[in-house]
C-alpha cells in the first residue's frame, strides 16, 4: 500500500474552508483512478508541542506509489489539484510513502 497525506493549514476563514473541502473537493478527489481509501481528521488536529499550524488532515491509501502519480496526473487528479487555489490558500502538504505492516 502506499498513501499520500495533505496536511491542511489553518485557514482565515474555517467555515468557508470545511464547505468548499465538503462539498467540491472530496468529490473531486474521491474520482481519483486508484483511491482505495479516502480518511479525514475529524476535530483539532494538534501536534505534541505547542500549537498546531494544521486546520485538516486527508490520508488517502492507493495499492503503489506509481498508482498515486497516476492518479495526480490524470484528468481527475489535475482538476483536484486545480481545486486547491479555490480553498487551500493558507496552504497544503502533501506527503506521499509506501507502507508496510511493522
Amino acid at each position: 500500500m502506499a498513501k499520500l497525506v495533505a496536511l491542511y493549514k489553518t485557514p482565515s476563514d474555517k467555515q468557508a474552508f470545511d464547505a468548499h473541502y465538503t462539498s467540491t473537493h472530496v468529490p473531486l478527489a474521491k474520482q481519483l483512478p486508484g483511491l482505495t481509501r479516502y480518511e479525514l481528521s475529524t476535530g483539532p488536529v494538534t501536534v505534541a508541542q505547542g500549537e498546531s499550524p494544521y486546520h485538516l488532515v486527508a490520508v488517502l491509501e492507493f495499492d503503489s506509489l506509481d498508482a498515486i502519480r497516476s492518479a495526480l496526473e490524470s484528468p481527475e487528479g489535475q482538476a483536484t489539484a486545480g481545486d486547491l487555489s479555490n480553498f487551500a490558500q493558507a496552504g497544503v502538504e502533501l506527503l506521499m510513502f509506501d507502507t508496510k505492516d511493522a
